[in-house]
């Protein structure tokens, strides 16, 4: 089973780019963050032509979480239970498999904007509030895997210019302990698990020439339960897509799972 997220900053912009990743990528969950589109302007059809099933909680001009996969999911779930907000960040869905059923959440958690502001202190206590769902939902479901845009560079080695970013949203201490908070309820981050390359990164600024200049963060994350963790045989950046032409400012990030025949 392969499992893949990417933040596509904006649906209808990079529609064209999803469906042709897809034709080269045919992952069997693809979770999809920045949909920028209300539900009713989904492209279901497109996805559909192409033998995938969705679900989504879209939401205008902002935010917008979805997952395609290629067999029918259920026990869908949109938002985060007993938190009330209206910005649209998580959907979640059950996938079946050989080894067993595979809860599949896709989460855009909040950016921050600054450190100190009203949206920093949403963003920390919105992390809490995913961290106690996230608890009730290992308990039903041992094979789990949170998938998404986490807004948060979990160390330096994710950092293209630590000294430059330190103390900054995206890498401030407080949200990478909201992050290991995730980590602590015996979730791995699949990248992780491998070696990998240095200044490996998921995200990009549009400005200065980031990606050429490959200056960016690891803010996109795959994280597994122990069941999962033991049954992940990679995890990869594919960075060609943020080399398209009208590209999102992400690109995806894939994790590969034996869960038998």
């Amino acid at each position: 089973m392969k499992l893949a997220t990417w933040n596509v900053n904006s649906l209808n912009v990079r529609l064209p780019q999803v469906i042709a990743w897809l034709a080269d990528n045919p992952v069997d969950a693809l979770c999809i963050q920045e949909l920028k589109l209300a539900d009713d302007k989904f492209p279901l059809e497109a996805f559909t032509q192409i033998g995938y099933h969705a679900v989504w909680a879209g939401q205008k001009t902002y935010n917008g979480v979805a997952i395609l996969t290629r067999e029918p999911g259920f026990a869908m779930v949109r938002n985060i239970p007993a938190f009330e907000d209206p910005q649209q960040r998580v959907i979640a869905l059950t996938l079946p498999s050989p080894a067993g059923d595979v809860r599949v959440i896709c989460a855009y958690c909040p950016n921050g904007q600054s450190v100190g502001s009203d949206k920093y202190a949403y963003k920390l206590e919105w992390f809490g509030a995913l961290r106690h769902w996230l608890e009730e939902e290992l308990r039903t479901y041992p094979r789990l895997a949170i998938l998404g845009d986490y807004n948060v560079a979990p160390a330096d080695e994710d950092v293209h210019n630590p000294e430059k970013w330190q103390g900054q949203v995206l890498v401030s201490e407080p949200e990478r302990a909201a992050f290991r908070t995730l980590l602590d309820l015996g979730l791995t981050d699949a990248f992780r698990l491998f070696e990998q390359p240095e200044k490996s990164f998921t995200w990009w600024d549009y400005r200065m020439f980031a990606f050429r200049r490959n200056a960016g963060l690891r803010i996109d994350h795959i994280l597994l339960s122990e069941a999962l963790k033991q049954a992940c045989k990679a995890c990869v950046i594919d960075k060609a897509p943020r080399a398209n032409e009208q590209p999102s400012d992400h690109t995806p990030v894939v994790a590969t799972l034996d869960l038998g025949a």
